[in-house]
């Protein structure tokens, strides 16, 4: 008898297996993931999205502050309303941060709104697909799919390694991912 868990089953594991990683753990891997950094060049000027971390997610600040020093214009989601498009504003490392609707700190709205051209995508799990599973709220998937018909967007999801699943029970409506980057590895999903 073979047993399919829930993306809510999928999840809760996952993120217990992230939770468990120490505060050592984490700003290791922080610095190893800036260390290996992306795949592929950057060319100034690019628009790269970080995040803000929430719980226990991987910090992005070190990968994002290596992608400035090469150029890259640094934004950080804002979040507008459920069932709508982030928003992303300019962020640089130095700048204060305000707490966002959802309780995630956000540049100010008076910082300059940018369209992302690599999305560093924030996952509670992923797969060798190139699926995640967020948190339920679709942010990202609707986002993506929104920015993706205008112009192409590279989607990275940084995570830790123990975040790695075998399968995600992935919809029509989840939006691949590009790439994973965590700290041991980058799994590209192109094809």
């Amino acid at each position: 008898m073979t047993v399919t868990l829930s993306k809510a089953d999928l999840r809760a594991a996952a993120l217990a297996k992230r939770d468990a990683l120490s505060d050592e753990q984490r700003a290791a891997a922080a610095q190893a993931m800036a260390k290996r950094s992306l795949p592929f060049d950057i060319a100034p000027g690019i628009v790269v999205s970080g995040y803000s971390p929430i719980r226990s997610e991987i910090d992005p600040a070190p990968l994002m502050r290596k992608l400035a020093e090469q150029g890259a214009k640094l934004a950080l989601p804002a979040v507008l309303s459920r069932g709508k498009s982030l928003a992303f504003r300019a962020w640089s490392p130095d700048d204060r941060l305000m707490m966002g609707p959802l309780g995630i700190l956000e540049p100010s709205p008076a910082a300059a709104e940018l369209v992302p051209d690599i999305m560093l995508v924030p996952l509670a799990a992923f797969d060798r697909a190139g699926h995640r599973i967020g948190y339920g709220a679709g942010h990202y998937d609707f986002t993506l799919a929104h920015l993706r018909k205008a112009k192409a967007v590279t989607a990275v999801g940084t995570a830790f390694s123990v975040q790695e699943i075998k399968g995600v029970p992935a919809l029509p409506h989840d939006v691949a991912l590009d790439y994973v980057l965590t700290e041991k590895k980058v799994f590209d999903f192109r094809s």
